[in-house]
């Protein structure tokens, strides 16, 4: 793979919650979901919407405006969904980790779990 083609943790964490939100990804909602997958540590809503325009660079994700609603005082909100490259980067980013994790002694994983 590319570098242009892998992603980072924090991407991982992003595209994980994407798909975990379905119809309902968008700003707020992806960052509530990020900050779930990553607890305790706290995450910035900046953080998402840098990490989300790099993840559109990239061919990982698309974004569309939705129509507007009255719960949002009539404005649209920007929604989210991970195209093909990004369940391929995100797939060999978890195999990896898989893989790292088969590896480690078995006196470890127990330590950790």
């Amino acid at each position: 793979m590319a570098r242009g083609d892998t992603c980072g943790q924090f991407e991982q964490l992003v595209l994980t919650a994407i798909l975990t939100l379905v119809e309902d990804a968008y700003g707020v909602t992806i960052h509530r979901k990020v900050e779930e997958l990553s607890a305790p540590k706290s995450i910035t809503l900046g953080a998402i919407y840098v990490t989300l325009d790099r993840l559109e660079d990239k061919g990982f994700v698309s974004s569309w405006l939705s129509d507007p609603t009255p719960e949002r005082g009539g404005r649209a909100k920007r929604c989210y969904k991970v195209e093909t490259a990004g369940e391929s980067a995100l797939r060999e980013s978890m195999l990896a980790a898989q893989r790292m994790w088969n590896a480690v002694p078995k006196r470890w994983r127990k330590a950790w779990a």
